[in-house]
């Protein structure tokens, strides 16, 4: 599947807001977002054309495909599953983004930040229930155990993450035991649960037209 493989902070500065996809580099004055607040590109200080309507819809989108590092059709498979399953559709398209392989091996702390922890899951560095798994796009269930394999828990970005997740708060949904580098699904993800800054109901918008 195509990925991208670009620089990310470009993504935030076209976003103008930290989407945190550098992990602790967005937690400090190297983090561009402080030093070139703008658009990138030739003409990036020029755009102060205000967003409205679909543009406002397009940039929701944009954030959310961004944050989990999801391809347009991949993102648009979420948004129609969400839609047919029973419960405010935009609560079920992020749940369904949360309970992604890739991001709960992020919210566990097993990685800086949901792009390492996508490179966790394809090397097979991650099993659930005791299997190897290497697709990012894994959907977790209630009880699934998810943990580094052991030959894998000797990795300096496992060390250097468990460092930087040390002083986060974990999740109410998970339970993770950072000890023995494992965790565990305790219940789906709710809206109150997911700390981002997208507004759901733009992007159902956007695809209901």
């Amino acid at each position: 599947m195509a990925r991208y493989t670009d620089a990310v902070c470009r993504l935030c500065r076209r976003e103008g807001m930290k989407l945190f996809l550098k992990g602790a580099k967005c937690f400090s004055d190297k983090c561009p977002i402080e030093k070139r607040n703008f658009a990138p590109g030739q003409h990036g200080k020029d755009r102060k054309a205000k967003i409205v309507g679909y543009g406002l819809q397009l940039r929701e989108k944009q954030k959310a495909k961004r944050i989990y590092f999801t391809q347009e059709g991949q993102f648009r498979n979420y948004f129609e599953k969400a839609a047919r399953t029973r419960g405010v559709t935009g609560e079920m398209l992020l749940q369904q983004l949360e309970r992604r392989l890739d991001n709960v091996v992020y919210r566990l702390g097993f990685g800086v930040s949901r792009r390492q922890a996508r490179q966790l899951v394809r090397h097979g560095h991650v099993a659930v229930n005791g299997r190897k798994v290497n697709i990012p796009s894994f959907q977790v269930s209630v009880g699934d155990e998810i943990v580094i394999r052991e030959r894998s828990r000797q990795l300096q970005v496992l060390e250097l993450a468990k460092e930087f997740s040390s002083h986060q708060n974990a999740p109410t949904w998970l339970e993770i035991d950072r000890e023995n580098s494992k965790g565990r699904v305790l219940a789906l993800p709710k809206r109150e649960d997911i700390q981002l800054p997208v507004n759901e109901q733009l992007i159902v918008e956007l695809y209901s037209k």
